[in-house]
């Protein structure tokens, strides 16, 4: 029967502390309807890009960003498929988290997969290896790890997904469960390629599932892939089987991630002020009019002057208008009536 050995240290509560604080600001804060639209489409952008890039993938950011948004990008067809795909299993573990299953179950381990290696590994695509594997060094060759043979993988993985869906459950607290199940996940190595991604999925469907969701801005892929070497690391030093050194690890790559949001959130919706002029009521803006309360927070105020200088393409009328609505829902306020008149955030 698995049953994971840590120690709850004080590290490991006081980044569960910043996590739940980061948590509790973005949940209540009034960020407005289409920036939420596009904090979503970052961190797909961010988790696409950095859940493959830890695993060899070749292309740069901006060719993830490009893939994802339907364009054309000249790379390895390896790479581009990988993209693809974590988009969808993305979009997968999305569909899931808002059915609120009860149960993550081998069959959902084995959908993830194939979204995962899709027109990748062809005819491995969902089913456990049955083939011994190793995880060597790239540089050295030396062996690294060496996974549990192929017959005990079924075995493996109904006793964990036994111990991540019984009845006390609920009684783990959901970040520590997420790093619990990557660690396992990663230890059993139950595919022939892609248990990395298979394992960093899982432990955000677990976080989604336990209400850590938070809109679904943050990416986790990003914070492990900044430091590969300290993520293997540290992955390494639970094979001991003691996890408390990669609890303390995977708590505090979520609380900088969780932090990261936040400050942005922050910044962006100006939280106290909507909060207590809206009472938390969120207000619809068009693209132009968040580019102007962007401006506006970069540069202080606006003027008719400056107006091409934003919006080289549309007419004066058409921004004054979006303007004039901006003072009317009370984001900002025109100081002056000549041409010369300044507007700022209120």
């Amino acid at each position: 029967m698995f049953v994971p050995t840590y120690t709850i240290t004080n590290k490991i509560l006081n980044y569960i502390a910043k996590i739940e604080a980061s948590e509790e600001v973005i949940r209540h804060s009034p960020l407005l309807p289409l920036w939420e639209k596009q904090f979503k489409e970052d961190a797909i952008i961010r988790s696409a890009y950095h859940g493959t890039h830890i695993e060899g993938n070749k292309l740069a950011k901006d060719d993830a960003k490009d893939i994802l948004l339907g364009k054309e990008v000249i790379g390895r067809p390896r790479d581009i498929q990988e993209i693809i795909n974590y988009r969808r299993v993305i979009e997968f573990i999305d569909e899931e988290a808002s059915k609120k299953i009860e149960k993550i179950t081998e069959l959902v381990i084995k959908k993830l997969h194939r979204l995962i290696v899709n027109k990748i590994l062809n005819q491995e695509e969902g089913e456990y290896r049955t083939k011994q594997v190793v995880v060597r060094n790239s540089e050295t060759g030396e062996v690294t790890f060496r996974p549990p043979p192929p017959l005990e993988v079924p075995f493996l993985m109904r006793e964990f997904l036994y111990w991540l869906n019984r009845e006390d459950k609920d009684q783990i607290h959901p970040v520590i469960k997420a790093g619990i199940a990557h660690h396992q996940l990663v230890r059993i190595h139950p595919f022939i390629d892609g248990n990395g991604r298979v394992a960093r999925v899982v432990a955000t469907l677990i976080l989604l599932l336990g209400g850590y969701d938070i809109r679904r801005f943050f990416s986790l892929e990003e914070y492990y892939d900044k430091d590969a070497i300290a993520y293997y690391q540290n992955l390494q030093k639970a094979s001991s089987g003691d996890l408390t050194t990669w609890l303390e690890y995977f708590t505090f790559g979520a609380s900088v991630e969780f932090e990261k949001v936040k400050d942005k959130i922050l910044k962006l919706s100006k939280d106290v002020k909507l909060k207590e002029k809206f009472g938390g009521r969120q207000i619809y803006l068009t693209d132009r009019q968040i580019k102007i309360i962007e401006y506006l927070q970069d540069v202080g105020y606006l003027q008719n002057k400056l107006f091409q200088n934003v919006f080289p393409d549309i007419s004066e009328d058409t921004v004054l208008r979006d303007l004039q609505e901006l003072i009317s829902k009370g984001l900002i306020r025109k100081v002056g009536s000549t041409k010369s008149a300044r507007y700022e955030i209120i």
